[in-house]
């Protein structure tokens, strides 16, 4: 490694680094602000609020990691470029390519502890920062699927409420079906509403009825209450929302795979997870050349203009990501496409600013 590179990865690595303990804190006291009555309101224990903070340094550090990698790369550039050190070092021989190569080298640090912490850090940090904004600071506001919900639990049976209440742990328009190997239906249990019962264990049907198939006839039962007991968790009906942030590598993959063979018809949500955190290396160093092919060109304006066309693009970026994300939850949109539509709009304006800063 040549002094050249020595010398801007140092300077990649410390202005990241001074970016994140800088505004992280100030998000921070922000948020603290926010949050302090109803943390007060809800007589949250000092001890789960500190931990509350950790994950949220954690969870929302990983959140705008890009964003403060593109503003610290175009802010200490924009001085290399202000001090015309740029000028310099082009000026002596060195070709573009090479000037760029410790730019990469930073990146694909910051793309390893990306991706890492994505996988197997911040999911702990998720869990703990989500069950505490739950508990303390919307009580209970989970935000689930509650309408129209259909689990497969395995080969032979499935579920099916039209919606839940999960405050309540109630499901309205219950059905149970079990087939044969033959996928003929063995027997249908059906009700008007399922209700856990706490301190019972058990389930509770209104309106019970369990019609069984003998050959070519039925047997029907009916019954206006009835406590019983099935092989799933009520809560298992509907995950939150945020489920998928929650695991790890290893445990997403699985889960995935299990709401897939339950039919989980907000798949998408957690596929769009997966995704994502693969993209985040990607996203490293797509952000890296734009920060530098816009800022390595001394401009009339210096800094101020650099930044401020850096914020403009990160907020697009941020922008486009949400977009597409949105279209993926909730429209059926491929969450393959959309985690592969912005980086790939963003990577050809890379490849844009970088021939044109070669120039």
């Amino acid at each position: 490694m040549s002094i050249l590179d020595k010398y801007i990865l140092k300077r990649y690595l410390v202005t990241l680094a001074a970016m994140l303990l800088l505004f992280i804190p100030i998000s921070i006291m922000a948020h603290l602000a926010e949050q302090i009555g109803k943390m007060q309101d809800n007589e949250a224990p000092l001890n789960e609020i500190l931990v509350y903070f950790g994950n949220f340094t954690i969870y929302v550090g990983n959140e705008l990691f890009p964003i403060f990698l593109f503003l610290s790369i175009i802010f200490f550039t924009s001085r290399l470029a202000a001090n015309t050190e740029i000028i310099a070092i082009l000026s002596s021989g060195v070709s573009y390519n090479r000037f760029l190569r410790p730019y990469l080298m930073g990146a694909s640090i910051v793309a390893v502890v990306m991706l890492l912490m994505s996988m197997f850090l911040v999911p702990s940090a998720s869990k703990g920062f989500n069950e505490f904004k739950y508990k303390y600071l919307k009580k209970g506001r989970e935000n689930r699927q509650t309408e129209n919900i259909f689990n497969q639990l395995n080969e032979r049976d499935f579920i099916y409420v039209s919606s839940f209440d999960p405050a309540r742990q109630v499901g309205n328009n219950f059905t149970f079906e079990r087939f044969n190997n033959d996928n003929t239906l063995d027997f249908k249990i059906s009700a008007a509403n399922i209700r856990w019962v706490e301190k019972d264990t058990v389930y509770r049907l209104t309106s019970y009825q369990k019609r069984k198939i003998v050959g070519d006839s039925s047997i029907i039962e009916n019954k206006p209450r009835l406590d019983t007991l099935f092989n799933f968790r009520i809560d298992d009906l509907t995950p939150v929302s945020y489920v998928a942030e929650t695991k790890n590598f290893i445990e997403l993959n699985k889960f995935i795979e299990d709401q897939k063979r339950k039919g989980a018809s907000n798949i998408n949500t957690y596929i769009l997870v997966k995704y994502k955190r693969w993209a985040l290396p990607i996203t490293a160093f797509i952000l890296t050349i734009i920060a530098v092919a816009v800022s390595s060109v001394k401009r009339r304006g210096g800094m101020g203009v650099n930044l401020a066309f850096g914020i403009l693009v990160a907020f697009v970026f941020i922008f486009f990501d949400r977009v597409f994300g949105t279209l993926a939850q909730q429209s059926g949109f491929s969450p393959l496409l959309a985690v592969l539509i912005p980086n790939i709009s963003f990577g050809l304006l890379a490849f844009y600013l970088l021939q044109k800063a070669k120039r």
